[in-house]
This record gives structure tokens, C-alpha cells and sequence, in this order.
């Protein structure tokens, strides 16, 4: 079965394998643009090239160590051997990225680009395309693919990456801070679920207290016995409250409510809920109330108050940011659990905000105390544009104990989850994935979805590269070729005059051929042969009308040894055809 996985390196190379691994690249791609050149005949001296290349692959994996350095001298050998290109081009791609300052990466790619054309210049007559001005041509056309768009490339992907990385921190410092954020709030709504609980507890303990001290006086006189037991109820009483004082102070300060949101026995109601409702239409948010089942009087306090902070806390965020949306409250009371849900609409406009936005920690609290007690909890927009709040509470919170979930070395909740007992509850459904792996102050899903695999950037950048610095090898070549194929050639210009003393085949190859049209007109009109002449050749190139009724003919002349021993010119009469209205 054919494996459908990307493929990828399982392991990046490192010291000096990689830096064999490079500079073999850089070579065999010299290799490359030097046979593509090479082949096509136009070096003058193929192989004294050879030599420059061998050292520029030597150099290049000193790039890093020493970046100006290595540059420059590869600069310079491209100029003398084109095949360097491509090991020049890597230089100044890794010297431009790892260069932070713009001033001096710019100076050092305009002193490689410059070295590069006066290295031209200077070899163009002995290792170069020939006369001077095209050395030049050659350092102009290399320039280009071998410096400058290597340098903005690697310029580009430096800043990038310079880039990517300050934002990486700035979001990893913003995380942070959003998760210790968080857990202020969660800890200052224990606090608060710390200050409601001394309330309750305390008011029952001091009730006991307060019978245990009757029940003391009662017996003073009349059972002795039973009054010792009384006192010791009535000291027990006091030491569980300084106890539960001692016990509710790792939380840190007891936070309550004061004025006039404190909580009282009616809190989480009906009447409770409608007074809310009403405050906010007072206000100028348009609010629907629906109740569902029987009335929470009768349900724990913590239940009720529980509802009261629900619907409070998202009343209040209506009121900030969409104060023109209408508004549903649903209260659902059954028999195992209670619903409340309020959801908004999408506000006509953006409202200006109202007394400043909030610290944005509030569904955070309402998250703590509603998981605390065995609910669940979900905050987010709605599909229509508005927001909706939804907590499902048990009816009876001590039948259904809170969830666990396992707390992380160094989470800033430790202390505070393992002072309440390790019950530390996990998310409520509905909330998406990444949110809650947020509130948990578990950074991995984020930072494996906002950097992705190593591996695969590594093979993809890798993978880029070798294509970009292949183009570039192509590029040189065809450069190269055309100043080449453009320069004159050493054996360009006309070809040399036949001369007494040359060979059958030199004046052949000069253009001298045999005419019989031509030696038929010198036939009978010739002057005699020189003495030694084996033969003659009279070539049509060398018959010309000097004047009407003239035909100058040149007549090369061969001894038995196929030398030429004489170039005759002669005139002879010329014949000319009659035109058609002279012919009888």
C-alpha cells in the first residue's frame, strides 16, 4: 500500500555532514553552468576554470564563520570563472539574511557586485570573452543573478523570519499574560465562593454555638454530666470557626459583595431574576423574561446564587457592548437541573461604550463558580451575529461533584485547586477546542497550529531554495552564452588571400573553386601556363566585366606538388546574348 504522507526529512542535517551536503550542492551546480558553456565551444581556455570553481566550493562553507569575507573573494572568482555563480549566489543569499543591519548588508552586496565586474573586466582578454568592453557586459549580466537578487531574496526571508519571531514572543508574552489573567479571576471568584461559604457556614456554627452555650446554662444545676458535654459542643464550635477561617484565607482575602448587589437569602429567585430584568430595561435594553418550572427558592444558595451571577454578569455585558440588541433571559427549572441562557441579538450599530469596558474576566469568574458546583458553561457569538451565555447547573450540587482534570507543573491555579481539594473542574461542552485549551493554560494545541511542523517548513524552504538557486543557475548560462555569442571571435573577419607557396586545399578553403563556364571562356585566349604548372583552377568569383565586351579572369595555377605557383589576370573577349527583337 502506497504511503499518501508528505515526504520530509526525519531528521535535519547538522555540523560538518550539512556543510559537505552544501558545498557539494554549490559545486555540482557550477558544474552545470561550466558544462552548458563549455559545451558550446565559445571558452577560450575551458579548463583553467576548473581550479577557481574547486575553491569557491572550498570557501563556502566558511560563509557564516567569516560572511564578508567569503563573499567578496567569491565576488571575485566569478568574475574570472562564471561557474562560481552559483556559489556566490548562496553567499550573498545566507549573508543577507543573517545581516540585521541594512546599511552594512547594502554595502557589502554593492562591494561583491562591483569586485564582481571590475574582476571581469580585467580577465576579459585572457579568460573572458576577448576584447575589453565585453568583460563589462560579462560582469553586468552576472551581477544580477549572482548577487543582487540572491541579496534581496535572503534580505527578504531575514526580515521575515526577524518578523515572525517578534511576533511569535509578542503572542507567546500575550498568552501568558491572558492566562495569568484568567487565573486572577478564577481565584478572586473562589475567593468570593470563600466569602459566601464563611457566611453560610459561620451562620450555622454560631447558631450552634449559641444553643451549645443555652444548653450550658440549662444544665449548670441540673446535670453537671451532660453540661461538660455541652461545653465541649460549644468549643468545638468556636475552634471549626477559627478553622474554616484559617482554612478559607489561603484563598487569599475574602472577597464579598457590599451595597447594593450584596447577596441576601432571596438572591437567584424569581422576583431576584425580574428585578435584574427590570433594572435593565430601566436602562434601555429591551429584555424578555422566561421562566420555566417552579420558583429556585427552594433550592441550595449556592444554586440560586449561581443564577443571579449568571444573569447579572451577562446583563452587564449587554449593557457594555450591545445596548441596542434585544435580549432573552430563559430560566429553565427541572427536577435534576437548572438552564439559564441569555442570548443577544446583533446590535444596528456599534455602541460607544458605557462607563469603559470591563476587565474581560467575568465569564471567567462565572466559568469557575458554575464548574465548581458540577455545571457546565459556554460563552460564544452566535451565528446571527449576537452573543449567547448558557450555565446548566444541578439542582442539588452535592449529588453531583465537580469534574476533575489534571493540573500542570507550574499552572499559577495550583495552589488555590489543591486548597480546595484538587477538584479542579474541566471545561463545559460546547465550548470550542482552542478556547478551552487556552483557559486551561495549555499552550500546545495554539502553538502547534500557529507554527506548524518544523520538519515540513524545513523540507518546503529546502525544497524552495534548490528550485530558486537552479533558475539562477540557468540564468548564468544563457547570460554567459549570449555575451559570448556576441563577442568577435579570434578567428572572426574576412578570410585571408590565396598566396604563392599555399596548398590545393588552403586556397580551396579560401573560396577558390574550379568554373567550367569560366575556364570555357579562357580556353584559346589564355596567356601560356608558368613553367612547372601541373594545372589550373579559374574561379567565377574571379571573372569580371571590366568593360563591354571584356572579361577579366583569374587563373591559379598548381605544380605537382598541389602548390600554387602563380595568380594570372587576363582579359578575354565576352560574349553577349542578343536581345529578342535583334534575332532574325
Amino acid at each position: 500500500m502506497v504511503s499518501t504522507r508528505p515526504f520530509r526529512l526525519r531528521r535535519p542535517l547538522r555540523g560538518p555532514v550539512r556543510a559537505v551536503a552544501e558545498a557539494a550542492w554549490v559545486l555540482l551546480a557550477g558544474l552545470g553552468v561550466w558544462v552548458a558553456v563549455a559545451y558550446t565551444g565559445m571558452l577560450p581556455r575551458p579548463y583553467l576554470q576548473l581550479p577557481a570553481l574547486a575553491l569557491g566550493a572550498a570557501l563556502f562553507p566558511l560563509r557564516r564563520r567569516f560572511p564578508a569575507a567569503v563573499l567578496l573573494v567569491l565576488a571575485a572568482l566569478t568574475g574570472l570563472a562564471a561557474c562560481v555563480g552559483p556559489a556566490t549566489a548562496a553567499t550573498a543569499y545566507t549573508v543577507a539574511r543573517r545581516t540585521v543591519r541594512a546599511r552594512r548588508r547594502a554595502r557589502l552586496l554593492a562591494a561583491a557586485a562591483a569586485l564582481l565586474v571590475v574582476c571581469a573586466t580585467v580577465a576579459a582578454p585572457w579568460l573572458g570573452p576577448g576584447p575589453l568592453p565585453y568583460g563589462p557586459a560579462l560582469g553586468l549580466v552576472l551581477t544580477p543573478t549572482a548577487v543582487l537578487v540572491p541579496g534581496l531574496v535572503g534580505t527578504s526571508y531575514g526580515q521575515q523570519r526577524r518578523l515572525v519571531r517578534a511576533l511569535r514572543e509578542r503572542g507567546d508574552a500575550a498568552e501568558r499574560a491572558r492566562r495569568f489573567a484568567d487565573s486572577e479571576a478564577r481565584i478572586h471568584e473562589r475567593s468570593r465562593i470563600a466569602a459566601e461559604m464563611h457566611d453560610l457556614v459561620g451562620h450555622r456554627l454560631s447558631l450552634i454555638s449559641l444553643h451549645a452555650g443555652g444548653l450550658e446554662l440549662a444544665l449548670e444545676h441540673a446535670d453537671p454530666e451532660l453540661r461538660e458535654e455541652a461545653v465541649l459542643v460549644r468549643r468545638t464550635t468556636r475552634d471549626a470557626m477559627r478553622e474554616l477561617r484559617q482554612a478559607l484565607g489561603v484563598l487569599g482575602p475574602l472577597g464579598r459583595d457590599t451595597g447594593p448587589e450584596a447577596l441576601t437569602d432571596a438572591t437567584g429567585t424569581r422576583a431576584d431574576v425580574e428585578a435584574l430584568v427590570a433594572e435593565s430595561r430601566d436602562g434601555g435594553v429591551a429584555v424578555r423574561l422566561d421562566w420555566t418550572g417552579p420558583d429556585l427558592d427552594t433550592r441550595p444558595t449556592p444554586v440560586r446564587r449561581a443564577v443571579h451571577r449568571v444573569v447579572r454578569e451577562a446583563l452587564t455585558n449587554v449593557h457594555r457592548y450591545a445596548r441596542a440588541a434585544h435580549v432573552a433571559v430563559t430560566v429553565e427549572h427541572g427536577e435534576e437541573s437548572v438552564r439559564v441562557t441569555v442570548r443577544n441579538g446583533a446590535p444596528p450599530t456599534a455602541p460607544a461604550p458605557a462607563g469603559g469596558l470591563g476587565t474581560g474576566r467575568g465569564l471567567t469568574g462565572l466559568r469557575e463558580r458554575v464548574e465548581l458546583l458540577g455545571g457546565g458553561f459556554t460563552a460564544a457569538p452566535l451565528p446571527s451575529g449576537g452573543f449567547g451565555v448558557e450555565a446548566v447547573l444541578p439542582a442539588e450540587p452535592g449529588d453531583a461533584p465537580a469534574p476533575r482534570r489534571e493540573v500542570a507543573e507550574g499552572d499559577p491555579d495550583a495552589a488555590a485547586d489543591r486548597a480546595l481539594g484538587g477538584a479542579v473542574p474541566v471545561r463545559g461542552a460546547g465550548d470550542p477546542a482552542s478556547a478551552a485549551a487556552a483557559r486551561t493554560g495549555d499552550p500546545a494545541p495554539a502553538a502547534a497550529a500557529r507554527t506548524g511542523d518544523p520538519a515540513e517548513r524545513g523540507t518546503a524552504q529546502a525544497l524552495t531554495l534548490a528550485l530558486g538557486l537552479a533558475a539562477l543557475c540557468v540564468l548564468m548560462a544563457l547570460g554567459t552564452l549570449f555575451v559570448y555569442a556576441t563577442a568577435p571571435h579570434r578567428d572572426a573577419g574576412p578570410r585571408p588571400l590565396p598566396r604563392v607557396g599555399m596548398t590545393y586545399g588552403d586556397v580551396m578553403g579560401a573560396g577558390v573553386t574550379d568554373n567550367a563556364a569560366v575556364r570555357a571562356a579562357a580556353a584559346g585566349r589564355e596567356p601560356p601556363r608558368p613553367p612547372g604548372a601541373a594545372g589550373c583552377v579559374y574561379p567565377f568569383n574571379g571573372a569580371t566585366e571590366s568593360r563591354p565586351g571584356s572579361l577579366t579572369i583569374a587563373r591559379y595555377c598548381f605544380d605537382t606538388g598541389q602548390r600554387l605557383v602563380a595568380v594570372d589576370r587576363f582579359t578575354v573577349p565576352s560574349v553577349r546574348d542578343a536581345t529578342p527583337w535583334e534575332i532574325p
